[in-house]
């Protein structure tokens, strides 16, 4: 005879997942706002870092993609800019839009920024065994694939 799982008792993996997944963003912007403390950046622009270390995006789009009005995104743009960390051009294709990049400076404290983080997160990522740090990785990047559909 089958036994009869209950709607409460199918979606508790999920939730326990759901739960673990929201405690590992907790502990892991706790140590990206640790480490945009000791460099004087704010978690906006640390973002914007991070996404531009390997694309040069139109500011409308970096600014879609962060979820922030196009003025609050110039004014973040513009305060990077006088640090010396971005900087902006015309767009090769439209010259009406403007695409944003790291400078050199800026490439080089991501760099810092990477390893600072990779120090950081070491010791909750080594308590994993080799196999295991792989397939997490594997599984969340599929995970995030599936956002960007």
């Amino acid at each position: 005879m089958k036994k009869q799982i209950s709607m409460k008792q199918a979606s508790a993996p999920r939730e326990g997942l759901a739960d673990a997944l929201a405690t590992t963003a907790f502990v892991t912007m706790a140590v990206i706002n640790k480490i945009g403390a000791e460099n004087d950046l704010s978690l906006s622009l640390i973002r914007v870092l991070g996404i531009l270390w390997d694309r040069r995006p139109r500011m409308a789009e970096l600014a879609d993609y962060l979820g922030l009005e196009k003025q609050t995104m110039s004014g973040l743009i513009a305060r990077a800019e006088k640090r010396g960390l971005v900087a902006r051009a015309p767009n090769k294709e439209d010259g009406r839009a403007t695409d944003v990049f790291l400078t050199s400076d800026g490439a080089k404290l991501v760099k810092r920024l990477h390893v600072q983080g990779q120090r950081a997160l070491a010791p909750l990522i080594e308590q994993l065994s080799a196999s295991d740090q792989q397939l997490l990785q594997e599984l969340l990047q599929r995970m995030l694939e599936t956002r960007k559909g």
